[in-house]
């Protein structure tokens, strides 16, 4: 007991190590986190807006826009504010409820995804019945679902964690509150906290995993069963967009949260976290843009108006 006292604040490091790299950094994060906000509020609108994407799939879209704005706030515009001062301080309620939206928001997305899947699998495989399974009520409701788990599975998760017994170092190495680098500060042995833990991230996110690879095959296979090469390329890419963002999401995700301590490296894994965190959130609209002809359709419209109206 004496080597243990109650935690009441902890100390980000975040880049502390690189003295001289920290305006450089700064002004990369905070150019970033702009064009991410700007790509995701700037698709948001156009899907509001403009008539022609009301579906299902822009539906979709829309509300994985809105939640990649809020995963990116969660971490970076505190990030930005830490690389300014010496010596980063954050109150256990504070980190408590930054790993908790962390994880709500990301959790929301993974099952998010898994919907999205779910719309595309739909539209190709049985395209006659698609707007009368995918109507605007079911819809609401998956969106509804999603957010749902999303909260349940941050609330099970956070309360778990910081209940953890912590010792009296309270240094986390990291440039937010993350699972890897709090673990590291609880006491004693933390082997069954790590297993439970990487189980039940496992387990998040390997079922939406498993129910996008099912529809992928199913997408896949109704797709190679297309006589015309032309209207296989067509379909195909209806999806591909959807499919490389799973891919990139995913695939770091996987390899983050299902790994055991052992083999995490706190400093070379801070940086790894700067995929999903920064680099993912601004490559989503930038990919959906660029390989959409629909969304780059209705984005030069709205920019022509704003241009006409602006002249007039």
């Amino acid at each position: 007991m004496e080597n243990k006292t109650f935690v009441t604040e902890f100390i980000i490091l975040g880049f502390s190590k690189l003295p001289e790299m920290k305006m450089f950094l700064f002004v990369l994060f905070s150019c970033l986190y702009f064009f991410t906000v700007l790509g995701n509020i700037t698709i948001i609108v156009l899907i509001t807006v403009e008539a022609a994407l009301d579906t299902p799939m822009y539906f979709f879209l829309r509300n994985l826009s809105f939640l990649e704005l809020c995963f990116t706030t969660v971490t970076i515009p505190n990030m930005l504010a830490n690389l300014h001062l010496e010596e980063s301080r954050i109150s256990f309620i504070g980190c408590a409820a930054q790993l908790y939206f962390f994880f709500m928001f990301g959790v929301t997305e993974c099952i998010l995804l898994c919907v999205m899947s779910y719309d595309r699998y739909v539209a190709i495989c049985i395209p006659l019945r698609y707007t009368i399974i995918m109507n605007k009520r079911v819809c609401t409701q998956l969106s509804v679902v999603s957010w749902i788990v999303g909260t349940l599975v941050a609330t099970g998760h956070t309360t778990y964690i910081f209940n953890l017994p912590f010792c009296k170092f309270n240094v986390i190495n990291h440039f937010f509150c993350e699972i890897q680098p709090l673990l590291m500060l609880v006491c004693g042995n933390t082997y069954w906290n790590e297993v439970q833990i990487i189980v039940f991230s496992g387990i998040v996110l390997m079922v939406p995993v498993t129910l996008i690879l099912v529809s992928y095959v199913s997408i896949i296979t109704t797709i190679m069963r297309m006589k015309s090469a032309k209207s296989r390329r067509k379909t195909f890419s209806t999806c591909s967009s959807h499919l490389i963002v799973v891919t990139l999401f995913y695939g770091v995700g996987l390899f983050s949260y299902t790994r055991p301590k052992a083999s995490y490296s706190l400093d070379t894994d801070k940086w790894l976290s700067l995929t999903y965190s920064v680099i993912t959130p601004i490559l989503n609209p930038i990919i959906y843009t660029l390989r959409n002809k629909e969304v780059k359709g209705a984005l030069w419209k709205l920019g022509t108006k704003i241009f006409l109206r602006s002249k007039g």
